[in-house]
């Protein structure tokens, strides 16, 4: 029996010491040295101050010169407090944040998009993500979102499209998930262009 404890306790110690410290430790110096960046958390910076992540959606939606980011169920795009609704297809609460979304997302965009009916509205504009911090929006999103841009910046329509086009990441592996448009980088791309 005391020599099973022993084992035992020694196998406890072992494990935590090889799983608990040497892997981890192992594997984030690994991702220092190859992906420093991403390890570092993929941080974004504008004149020498961090202003964000480009892994996590920040609220714009104040802002009328800006794109603005997906829906969010955490409180201010706060990515401590990420979680999923977990509200389902029949829901009535679901159903309501949709609707209330959808005529959020209308009352900003129709005035530059005449003829914007909620047919036409992509469904990543009305609803949040698993996390409900995905940083980027669909390219059908952007577009709609472009003119109201490009009308507050007075931009040129054009040049707000090569900016989307030019921060939209493609397909994982080129061929899984779906091409986003990343939000933060790409209002920081319309300050650096208003600013120059």
């Amino acid at each position: 029996m005391r020599r099973d404890v022993i084992s035992s306790l020694l196998a406890i110690l072992t494990l935590t010491v090889v799983l608990g410290l040497a892997y981890p430790l192992l594997v984030t110096g690994v991702a220092q040295v190859v992906f420093p960046s991403r390890a570092d958390g993929s941080k974004l910076e504008r004149n020498g101050t961090l202003v964000g992540s480009r892994l996590l959606a920040q609220d714009f939606g104040r802002a009328p010169e800006y794109f603005h980011s997906r829906p969010s169920t955490a409180t201010k795009y706060n990515p401590a407090a990420t979680a999923f609704t977990n509200l389902g297809p029949n829901s009535k609460d679901a159903r309501d944040t949709f609707k209330a979304s959808l005529a959020s997302y209308l009352a900003r965009e129709r005035r530059y998009n005449p003829g914007l009916d909620a047919r036409r509205v992509p469904v990543d504009a009305v609803t949040s993500s698993a996390s409900g911090v995905d940083p980027h929006i669909s390219a059908a999103n952007a577009a709609i979102q472009a003119r109201r841009v490009a009308a507050v910046r007075r931009l040129p329509l054009a040049r707000v499209r090569e900016l989307i086009a030019d921060h939209t990441d493609g397909r994982f592996l080129g061929v899984l998930g779906e091409p986003g448009v990343n939000v933060l980088e790409l209002n920081l791309a319309l300050d650096r262009l208003a600013s120059s």
